[in-house]
């Protein structure tokens, strides 16, 4: 949407974050994608996909069942997605730094898109070429992406980019168990009444940093530099979810 790009740039400056160097918008790197799905396609590790969402919503599990391996399944109907083919025979395991050993068969998971039906990217290809260009080495981000770290990480053997190290954080989750952000009760950050810093101290207290004393109301740059030294991994390790009544929700 028209501004959106802006209003998520303000409000990481509102809470005391910044980034290094110039932003780079996805929708200006369409070359790089483009390079990466074509030494996919010289390693023959994409094919053409016809299935409807609809089709997909009808088989009895969630891991793409390989319908249009060799050639889409109603050739002619359309424009098609890009998917990418994995092995099956192989295991995907990783040590993320909370979730501990995670170990994937492929088979389970499936052959993702890399480009969708409409010519847009998919994010897993995307993020994996964005990663390796600015050259991340740790990748902290919620549970939720979890399940899409086996397809990267065989984007980037097959790419020959290296492997970040990843850290998946518990979610924030309604009474019901339901991710917050997709509740009805989520707000944007800076959209509520409380301010940046009143927001902040709640999500340093459930990471285990409760704000006490002279550090209430403290500007974010001012807690982010008291929080920084003293954060740890270890109280989050191998716990999924946090209530987001424990942190001010």
């Amino acid at each position: 949407m028209p501004g959106s790009a802006d209003s998520i740039l303000r409000t990481l400056e509102a809470f005391g974050l910044h980034w290094d160097g110039d932003v780079v918008c996805q929708s200006d790197r369409q070359s790089r994608y483009e390079a990466a799905l074509v030494q996919l396609q010289r390693l023959d590790l994409t094919f053409a996909c016809s299935c409807s969402r609809r089709e997909l919503d009808e088989q009895p599990t969630d891991a793409y069942p390989g319908t249009c391996r060799h050639g889409p399944a109603r050739p002619g109907a359309g424009p098609t997605a890009m998917r990418f083919r994995v092995d099956d025979s192989r295991t995907v395991s990783f040590v993320d730094a909370l979730q501990g050993l995670v170990a994937t068969p492929l088979r389970e998971v499936g052959d993702v898109i890399v480009r969708r039906r409409d010519g847009l990217f998919a994010y897993q290809l995307a993020v994996v070429v964005d990663d390796a260009d600015q050259g991340v080495t740790h990748v902290v981000r919620g549970l939720d992406l979890l399940p899409s770290t086996p397809w990267q990480i065989e984007l980037q053997r097959a790419l020959g980019t290296s492997q970040p190290d990843y850290a998946h954080v518990p979610l924030i989750v309604e009474p019901d168990g339901a991710k917050l952000a997709k509740s009805r009760r989520s707000v944007a950050l800076g959209e509520g009444t409380a301010p940046p810093s009143e927001q902040l101290a709640w999500v340093l207290a459930g990471l285990g940093l409760p704000v006490t004393g002279t550090l209430v109301g403290a500007s974010p740059t001012d807690l982010l530099a008291w929080a920084t030294p003293r954060f740890s991994l270890q109280p989050l390790q191998g716990i999924t979810s946090l209530p987001a009544t424990d942190i001010g929700g």
